[in-house]
């Protein structure tokens, strides 16, 4: 018989910190229901490929993948490697403050930034559908333009904005060109092309508008 390959090695030793198949979640702790989302959130936020990260923490990409889908759960050994990997502490990761990966907010509970009318308003206002949390990647909004309402001049900054007109017309202006969009009608573009954006219309514009990096 010959010796097993490094690869085979490799995976034995992996089957070593991992539970590959989790318990039933009556038997899981809270936190171990959610580690997997927030290693997998931690991931993103570094930018990380599941390869990335599966090869600094000497683990395989398959097994990693079903971490963070709560399909397996880590070892200590194993949890401290990926947290080493990602530039994270375990105690930072299992911080009972740290920000869940996901957020539902009902129509009442989101916040409104900006009003409709009055001195200075422009017209225009924001509902907040993504909200500030350290490390996130997106920040979004129901953008509300009245009839008329505009930006009050031109736009500029880092990042990439993406959205869709759900009623009404939006005039938007990107790098000098004008963009007439109705109902329907989505776009994007870098946010550092100078940018504007009106409503020309008689009725109100609502528009769903996501922006990476936060920049508001």
């Amino acid at each position: 018989m010959t010796a097993p390959g490094a690869n085979h090695v490799k995976r034995i030793a992996a089957a070593r910190d991992v539970r590959a198949e989790p318990a039933a979640d009556a038997d899981r702790s809270p936190m171990e229901l959610r580690v997997g989302a927030r290693l997998r959130h931690a991931r993103l936020l570094n930018r990380m490929r599941l390869k990335d990260v599966a090869e600094r923490a000497k683990c395989s990409e398959g097994m990693l993948s079903k971490i963070e889908n709560d399909r397996a759960v880590p070892s200590l050994t194993t949890l401290h490697r990926l947290c080493k990997a990602l530039n994270l502490s375990v105690s930072a990761l299992l911080n009972k403050d740290f920000a869940e990966p996901w957020t539902i907010l009902r129509p009442a509970e989101r916040a409104v930034i900006g009003h409709a009318s009055g001195s200075g308003s422009e017209g225009v206002r924001a509902e907040v559908i993504i909200p500030h949390a350290d490390g996130r990647l997106l920040e979004g909004f129901v953008v509300i333009i009245e009839a008329g309402g505009h930006t009050a001049g031109v736009l500029q900054h880092q990042g990439e904005e993406v959205g869709y007109v759900m009623e009404g017309q939006l005039e938007l202006t990107i790098n000098r060109e004008v963009h007439l969009l109705n109902a329907g009608d989505s776009f994007y573009f870098p946010s550092d092309l100078p940018h504007e954006y009106r409503n020309p219309g008689k009725t109100r514009m609502r528009a769903v508008w996501i922006n990476t990096p936060p920049t508001f």
